[in-house]
């Protein structure tokens, strides 16, 4: 099922919406930079278990915005990081905070270009994890050409690894979570015009016009099998990691948001590995 036209402004006018909300971000409560900078590594717990030990390996890190979740693979150990984003603001914030944490462009490059432009502008041919964080892929109209992208950039015996909000979310009523209000297969493009950010809902912004897209987990699953890579596992989480609906509650002691005990619970959200099989000698 192919999406119905995007407006044609739909890139330029969410890398603006991006480009004004770096510097929100960078001194946001929600990004913590100064935790960051500590220490606080802002992968979930089950994004580093399902990753595994990435010492020596190479990653790269796509639609990376201001470089934490890059930067954090660094300091796990992976031998060499590249961010790509096609905010030039937020990947400049980005080389900033590596150049500060000491990581030369050797062990952190971050490159400004479009997700679906990556195999052109990266620096190296393959990577032995491709990464991509939390909501990324409802900024893409086109899901089969953004895994055939991913797969051309997965070393053989590498893989992908995403962690992304569960589409059955998009359908849902905003109060409770409990009714399916919205079609789950509404292909046309989602366009809004809220003002502020999710890392900070009041701060005054005027590019505010933004388009996404909704991609059923059949539609992702399909295409990056259909480009040659193994699902090894999809895991559903019960939890997310912000106030999505107004029934969610704050889990102490996590960073999570989970629906009340009395209410069925439903996924929102999910992670994949899909591995490369290694290349025959």
């Amino acid at each position: 099922m192919a999406h119905l036209p995007a407006p044609d402004d739909w890139r330029e006018a969410n890398r603006a919406m991006w480009d004004e909300r770096v510097p929100i971000h960078l001194t946001s409560d929600f990004y913590d930079l100064d935790a960051f900078r500590a220490g606080r590594d802002p992968l979930c717990d089950f994004q580093a278990d399902e990753l595994g030990d990435v010492t020596g390996k190479s990653v790269l890190h796509l639609q990376c915005h201001i470089g934490l979740d890059t930067l954090s693979l660094a300091r796990r150990g992976a031998s060499h990081v590249v961010g790509l984003d096609f905010s030039a603001p937020a990947v400049e914030a980005a080389r900033d905070l590596a150049a500060e944490l000491g990581y030369g462009p050797d062990r952190a490059c971050f490159v400004a270009a479009d997700v679906y432009d990556a195999v052109e502008a990266v620096p190296d041919s393959a990577y032995d994890i491709v990464y991509t964080g939390i909501g990324a892929l409802c900024w893409l109209p086109d899901i089969v050409r953004w895994a055939e992208t991913v797969a051309a950039l997965v070393a053989p015996g590498g893989f992908l690894y995403l962690s992304e909000f569960h589409p059955l979310v998009d359908a849902l009523d905003e109060a409770t979570a409990s009714r399916i209000a919205y079609d789950y297969f509404n292909r046309e493009p989602w366009i809004d015009e809220t003002p502020g950010t999710y890392a900070d809902t009041t701060a005054p912004t005027s590019c505010n016009r933004r388009v996404e897209w909704q991609h059923p987990l059949g539609s992702v699953i399909s295409a990056l099998a259909a480009a040659g890579l193994r699902i090894e596992f999809l895991h559903e989480h019960d939890m997310t990691l912000f106030q999505r609906f107004g029934s969610l509650q704050p889990e102490a002691g996590t960073p999570y948001y989970r629906l009340p005990p009395d209410q069925p619970r439903v996924p929102l959200m999910y992670s994949l590995r899909a591995s490369k099989p290694p290349a025959h000698h």
